[in-house]
């Protein structure tokens, strides 16, 4: 679909009330397979690839997520969707958060899924974790050693940040490694999508100022060898009612090593009146 500078590669299906589905790094819209599943029996279902990821396109800019989550808006606008329940998970979060908070007429519900938001809680403390080293790694050298090696790369990140790196077959380690293989994959992934974290930071910050906690119910998801219950406290310091759960025997991967679990959660907050 049509959006600011490029296209973006969108999945809809079902029927009903609309649920937004925002994947992050590591993985596309294709990670939400088994929750959509579930959903598009009676919910209409939209899944993005967010900009310059997946199947959509590669500009060079716009990957702020204030940017991005006015994108999304433009998509809903074009598919006559006025509101949604938000899933969304890693960089997924960041471009919920804009959504959230530029448009929060617009967004009924929001679970959030293990990763913090820039500039906000405690994202500062967050970015001295050696785990989150990725962070500044970029530039056309570091893009030259990724190329040819991205099954490397993301092994490193599937293996480092799940409980169970087993958990997550050869089959879907190579999925997306072919994908992040596509030409920009990688450049926008860490000088598009990573770069603009201190911008959103910046960003972030001038939102909340200007609109307080977000009013919309919130539940906040960690994997118990992740992010675990300090994902509710960083939600509860930017959301007025925030329920949190823990997802046990995972880690970051939650949809990839604990599907069950996480839709079981998941789908009777949506559900809930």
């Amino acid at each position: 679909m049509p959006v600011t500078g490029g296209t973006q590669y969108v999945r809809i299906g079902g029927q009903g009330p609309a649920v937004l589905l925002l994947h992050g790094f590591g993985d596309t819209g294709d990670m939400w397979e088994p929750l959509a599943e579930v959903l598009v029996k009676d919910h209409t279902v939209i899944i993005p690839d967010l900009r310059g990821m997946g199947l959509s396109s590669h500009p060079e800019t716009g990957y702020e997520k204030v940017a991005q989550a006015r994108d999304i808006a433009a998509i809903l606008d074009q598919l006559k969707v006025q509101k949604v329940a938000l899933v969304t998970h890693d960089i997924g979060n960041m471009v919920g958060y804009a959504l959230a908070a530029q448009y929060p007429d617009r967004v009924t519900k929001w679970v959030v899924m293990d990763a913090p938001l820039p500039g906000l809680g405690t994202w500062y403390v967050q970015l001295t974790n050696p785990k989150l080293w990725h962070f500044n790694f970029r530039g056309p050298d570091t893009e030259r050693l990724v190329a040819g090696r991205e099954r490397i790369l993301l092994d490193r990140f599937y293996n480092e940040l799940s409980a169970n790196p087993a958990a997550i077959d050869d089959q879907t380690r190579d999925h997306y490694a072919e994908l992040y293989a596509r030409p920009g994959a990688i450049h926008n992934a860490f000088s598009g999508q990573f770069a603009a974290f201190t911008q959103d930071g910046d960003d972030n910050k001038e939102l909340f100022a200007k609109l307080g906690k977000l009013p919309m119910p919130v539940l906040a998801i960690g994997g118990d060898h992740s992010f675990g219950a300090s994902i509710q406290s960083e939600l509860a310091s930017v959301a007025s009612n925030v329920q949190g759960a823990i997802i046990t025997n995972s880690g970051h991967w939650i949809m990839e090593e604990q599907p069950q679990q996480a839709i079981g959660v998941i789908v009777p907050f949506i559900e809930k009146e």
